[in-house]
Protein backbone atom coordinates (compact mmCIF):
# COMPACT_ATOMS: atom_id res chain seq x y z
CA UNK A 1 0.00 0.00 0.00
CA UNK A 2 1.33 2.86 -0.59
CA UNK A 3 2.32 5.06 2.18
CA UNK A 4 0.79 8.61 2.67
CA UNK A 5 2.95 12.16 2.16
CA UNK A 6 5.28 12.74 5.35
CA UNK A 7 5.19 16.24 6.92
CA UNK A 8 8.17 18.40 9.22
CA UNK A 9 6.68 19.05 12.24
CA UNK A 10 7.77 21.31 15.27
CA UNK A 11 8.74 18.30 17.87
CA UNK A 12 11.63 19.58 19.98
CA UNK A 13 11.68 23.18 21.37
CA UNK A 14 15.12 24.84 22.20
CA UNK A 15 14.99 24.48 26.18
CA UNK A 16 14.57 20.60 25.55
CA UNK A 17 17.19 20.21 22.35
CA UNK A 18 19.55 22.40 25.30
CA UNK A 19 19.32 20.85 28.28
CA UNK A 20 19.49 16.97 25.88
CA UNK A 21 22.64 18.36 24.99
CA UNK A 22 24.19 19.54 28.35
CA UNK A 23 23.05 15.94 29.82
CA UNK A 24 24.97 14.11 27.58
CA UNK A 25 28.06 16.14 27.92
CA UNK A 26 27.58 16.11 31.81
CA UNK A 27 26.90 12.56 31.59
CA UNK A 28 29.89 11.76 29.87
CA UNK A 29 32.03 13.67 31.89
CA UNK A 30 30.29 12.58 35.15
CA UNK A 31 30.96 8.71 34.02
CA UNK A 32 34.46 9.03 33.44
CA UNK A 33 35.21 11.48 35.96
CA UNK A 34 33.06 8.52 38.56
CA UNK A 35 35.20 5.95 37.51
CA UNK A 36 38.53 7.75 38.51
CA UNK A 37 36.92 8.32 41.93
CA UNK A 38 35.89 4.53 42.11
CA UNK A 39 39.77 3.26 41.58
CA UNK A 40 40.36 4.93 45.01
CA UNK A 41 38.18 2.17 46.70
CA UNK A 42 37.21 -0.38 43.90
CA UNK A 43 34.77 -1.58 46.34
CA UNK A 44 30.60 -1.63 46.97
CA UNK A 45 28.97 -2.94 50.06
CA UNK A 46 26.03 -3.02 51.62
CA UNK A 47 25.36 -1.00 54.77
CA UNK A 48 26.24 1.15 56.92
CA UNK A 49 30.00 0.28 57.00
CA UNK A 50 32.42 -1.46 55.29
CA UNK A 51 36.03 -2.55 56.21
CA UNK A 52 38.03 -5.72 55.83
CA UNK A 53 36.61 -6.82 59.32
CA UNK A 54 33.06 -7.05 57.46
CA UNK A 55 31.74 -9.47 55.18
CA UNK A 56 29.27 -7.05 53.15
CA UNK A 57 31.03 -6.91 49.56
CA UNK A 58 29.12 -7.21 47.01
CA UNK A 59 31.06 -6.08 44.13
CA UNK A 60 35.27 -5.74 43.70
CA UNK A 61 37.66 -5.49 40.96
CA UNK A 62 41.09 -5.86 41.82
CA UNK A 63 44.23 -7.45 40.63
CA UNK A 64 45.94 -10.67 42.48
CA UNK A 65 48.61 -12.99 41.84
CA UNK A 66 48.38 -16.44 40.86
CA UNK A 67 50.22 -19.20 41.86
CA UNK A 68 52.72 -19.59 38.93
CA UNK A 69 53.40 -15.97 39.86
CA UNK A 70 51.77 -14.56 37.17
CA UNK A 71 49.06 -11.42 37.41
CA UNK A 72 45.38 -11.63 36.24
CA UNK A 73 42.56 -8.99 36.69
CA UNK A 74 39.73 -10.44 38.63
CA UNK A 75 36.26 -8.95 39.45
CA UNK A 76 33.77 -10.48 41.86
CA UNK A 77 30.11 -9.57 41.42
CA UNK A 78 27.69 -11.34 44.87
CA UNK A 79 30.53 -13.75 45.93
CA UNK A 80 31.34 -14.89 42.36
CA UNK A 81 35.02 -14.27 40.96
CA UNK A 82 35.43 -13.79 36.69
CA UNK A 83 38.84 -13.32 35.68
CA UNK A 84 38.38 -9.45 33.68
CA UNK A 85 41.98 -9.39 32.55
CA UNK A 86 42.68 -6.61 30.12
CA UNK A 87 39.73 -4.79 30.96
CA UNK A 88 39.32 -4.71 34.64
CA UNK A 89 41.87 -5.23 37.36
CA UNK A 90 44.74 -5.31 35.26
CA UNK A 91 44.62 -3.57 32.15
CA UNK A 92 47.34 -2.82 29.39
CA UNK A 93 49.42 0.46 29.48
CA UNK A 94 52.23 1.75 27.77
CA UNK A 95 54.31 0.44 31.12
CA UNK A 96 52.72 -2.85 29.88
CA UNK A 97 50.26 -5.31 31.92
CA UNK A 98 49.33 -2.48 35.06
CA UNK A 99 47.12 -3.03 37.80
CA UNK A 100 44.41 -1.18 37.51
CA UNK A 101 41.21 -0.93 38.15
CA UNK A 102 39.88 0.92 34.89
CA UNK A 103 41.99 1.18 31.25
CA UNK A 104 42.97 4.76 31.27
CA UNK A 105 40.62 5.38 28.14
CA UNK A 106 37.72 4.96 30.56
CA UNK A 107 38.76 7.67 33.43
CA UNK A 108 39.23 11.74 33.64
CA UNK A 109 42.23 12.22 33.79
CA UNK A 110 43.38 8.71 31.84
CA UNK A 111 46.53 8.76 34.84
CA UNK A 112 45.64 8.05 38.51
CA UNK A 113 44.71 11.59 39.88
CA UNK A 114 41.74 11.53 42.50
CA UNK A 115 41.81 15.10 43.02
CA UNK A 116 41.40 16.26 39.71
CA UNK A 117 38.45 13.86 39.41
CA UNK A 118 37.29 15.22 42.01
CA UNK A 119 37.09 18.34 40.69
CA UNK A 120 35.67 17.42 37.40
CA UNK A 121 33.07 15.15 38.58
CA UNK A 122 31.77 17.50 41.22
CA UNK A 123 31.12 20.27 38.40
CA UNK A 124 29.43 18.54 36.00
CA UNK A 125 27.01 16.94 38.98
CA UNK A 126 25.94 20.75 40.11
CA UNK A 127 25.64 21.44 36.23
CA UNK A 128 23.73 18.53 35.79
CA UNK A 129 21.54 19.26 38.77
CA UNK A 130 20.98 22.73 37.62
CA UNK A 131 20.40 21.88 33.89
CA UNK A 132 17.68 19.09 35.15
CA UNK A 133 15.99 22.25 37.49
CA UNK A 134 16.15 24.62 34.17
CA UNK A 135 14.46 21.78 32.06
CA UNK A 136 11.61 21.26 34.60
CA UNK A 137 10.42 24.79 34.88
CA UNK A 138 10.53 25.16 30.72
CA UNK A 139 8.94 22.21 30.61
CA UNK A 140 5.67 22.76 32.86
CA UNK A 141 5.42 26.48 31.04
CA UNK A 142 5.67 25.18 27.68
CA UNK A 143 3.51 22.16 28.16
CA UNK A 144 6.50 19.76 26.85
CA UNK A 145 6.13 17.64 30.57
CA UNK A 146 2.69 17.49 30.13
CA UNK A 147 1.87 16.50 26.63
CA UNK A 148 5.12 14.57 25.73
CA UNK A 149 6.40 12.84 28.41
CA UNK A 150 3.95 12.13 31.08
CA UNK A 151 2.38 8.84 30.26
CA UNK A 152 -1.16 8.15 30.23
CA UNK A 153 -3.31 4.99 30.33
CA UNK A 154 -3.44 4.59 26.80
CA UNK A 155 0.09 4.35 26.62
CA UNK A 156 0.37 1.65 29.19
CA UNK A 157 -2.28 -0.29 27.24
CA UNK A 158 -0.41 0.60 23.72
CA UNK A 159 2.85 -0.53 25.50
CA UNK A 160 2.22 -4.55 24.11
CA UNK A 161 2.01 -3.38 20.78
CA UNK A 162 4.74 -0.98 21.06
CA UNK A 163 7.20 -3.64 22.70
CA UNK A 164 6.24 -5.91 19.45
CA UNK A 165 7.14 -3.16 17.42
CA UNK A 166 10.44 -2.62 18.44
CA UNK A 167 11.30 -6.19 18.44
CA UNK A 168 10.77 -6.60 14.76
CA UNK A 169 12.50 -3.17 14.02
CA UNK A 170 9.41 -1.37 13.04
CA UNK A 171 8.97 2.25 13.82
CA UNK A 172 6.32 4.66 14.16
CA UNK A 173 7.07 8.34 13.04
CA UNK A 174 4.90 10.91 14.42
CA UNK A 175 4.88 14.02 16.37
CA UNK A 176 4.16 12.57 19.84
CA UNK A 177 6.78 9.90 21.59
CA UNK A 178 5.61 5.84 21.77
CA UNK A 179 4.83 4.44 25.06
CA UNK A 180 8.12 3.11 25.23
CA UNK A 181 10.22 6.67 25.03
CA UNK A 182 7.59 8.17 27.38
CA UNK A 183 7.98 5.28 29.82
CA UNK A 184 11.81 5.34 29.39
CA UNK A 185 12.10 9.23 29.06
CA UNK A 186 10.22 9.58 32.03
CA UNK A 187 12.29 6.83 33.75
CA UNK A 188 15.38 8.78 33.65
CA UNK A 189 14.01 12.38 34.13
CA UNK A 190 12.36 11.68 37.73
CA UNK A 191 13.74 8.56 38.77
CA UNK A 192 17.31 7.65 37.65
CA UNK A 193 18.25 11.69 37.65
CA UNK A 194 16.86 12.28 40.85
CA UNK A 195 17.94 8.89 42.82
CA UNK A 196 21.45 9.48 41.02
CA UNK A 197 21.42 13.43 42.84
CA UNK A 198 20.28 11.70 46.17
CA UNK A 199 22.86 9.30 46.32
CA UNK A 200 25.73 11.61 45.12
CA UNK A 201 25.07 13.83 48.16
CA UNK A 202 24.72 10.89 50.83
CA UNK A 203 28.19 10.58 50.10
CA UNK A 204 29.20 14.43 51.21
CA UNK A 205 29.48 15.33 54.63
CA UNK A 206 28.30 19.02 53.94
CA UNK A 207 25.09 16.75 53.56
CA UNK A 208 25.29 14.55 55.95
CA UNK A 209 25.91 17.09 59.00
CA UNK A 210 22.76 19.51 57.11
CA UNK A 211 20.46 16.11 56.54
CA UNK A 212 21.41 12.84 58.45
CA UNK A 213 18.24 12.23 57.60
CA UNK A 214 19.18 11.22 54.22
CA UNK A 215 22.02 8.85 55.16
CA UNK A 216 18.96 6.73 56.84
CA UNK A 217 16.41 7.08 53.63
CA UNK A 218 19.33 5.23 51.81
CA UNK A 219 20.56 2.42 54.17
CA UNK A 220 23.91 4.10 54.93
CA UNK A 221 26.42 5.87 52.95
CA UNK A 222 27.88 2.90 51.40
CA UNK A 223 24.69 1.71 50.42
CA UNK A 224 24.02 4.97 49.15
CA UNK A 225 27.43 4.52 47.23
CA UNK A 226 26.65 0.75 45.82
CA UNK A 227 22.97 2.41 44.72
CA UNK A 228 24.79 5.43 42.57
CA UNK A 229 26.99 2.82 40.71
CA UNK A 230 24.28 0.94 39.47
CA UNK A 231 22.24 3.86 38.60
CA UNK A 232 25.73 4.85 36.80
CA UNK A 233 24.90 1.56 35.30
CA UNK A 234 21.37 1.74 34.32
CA UNK A 235 22.21 5.12 32.81
CA UNK A 236 24.85 3.47 30.09
CA UNK A 237 22.71 0.84 29.11
CA UNK A 238 19.62 3.25 28.24
CA UNK A 239 22.23 5.41 26.58
CA UNK A 240 23.59 2.11 24.39
CA UNK A 241 19.96 1.11 23.61
CA UNK A 242 19.19 4.98 23.06
CA UNK A 243 21.98 5.52 20.51
CA UNK A 244 20.78 2.11 19.07
CA UNK A 245 17.05 2.97 18.50
CA UNK A 246 18.77 6.21 16.51
CA UNK A 247 20.49 4.33 14.21
CA UNK A 248 17.62 2.03 13.45
CA UNK A 249 14.69 4.56 13.53
CA UNK A 250 16.38 6.38 10.73
CA UNK A 251 19.51 8.96 12.37
CA UNK A 252 19.29 12.07 10.16
CA UNK A 253 15.87 12.81 10.75
CA UNK A 254 16.32 11.75 14.74
CA UNK A 255 19.22 13.98 15.10
CA UNK A 256 17.72 16.41 12.74
CA UNK A 257 14.56 16.80 15.37
CA UNK A 258 17.18 17.20 18.56
CA UNK A 259 19.39 19.63 16.90
CA UNK A 260 16.66 22.01 15.08
CA UNK A 261 13.84 20.59 16.25
CA UNK A 262 11.87 19.69 13.16
CA UNK A 263 11.15 16.08 12.39
CA UNK A 264 9.87 14.38 9.42
CA UNK A 265 6.46 12.72 10.38
CA UNK A 266 4.54 9.89 9.22
CA UNK A 267 1.26 8.49 9.83
CA UNK A 268 1.59 5.62 11.86
CA UNK A 269 -0.66 3.39 8.72
CA UNK A 270 2.59 4.16 6.13
CA UNK A 271 5.48 2.57 9.03
CA UNK A 272 8.04 1.05 7.62
CA UNK A 273 10.11 -1.54 8.36
CA UNK A 274 13.55 -0.78 9.09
Amino acid sequence: MASKPSALVYRQKLPTRLTHWLWAVCLFFLLLSGLQIFMARPDLYLGLQSGFQFDNTVFSISAITNADGTNSGMTRILGHSFDTTGWLGLVQTAQGPTARTFPTWATIPSYRDLGTGRVVHFFFAWLLGATLLVWLIFSLFNGHLRKDLLPRGRDIRALPRDIANHLRFRFEHRREYNPLQKLSYFAVVFLAFPLMIATGLCMSPGTNALAPWLLDVFGGRQTARTIHFVVMLLLVLFFVVHVAMVVLAGPFNEMRSMITGWYNARPESSDAEV
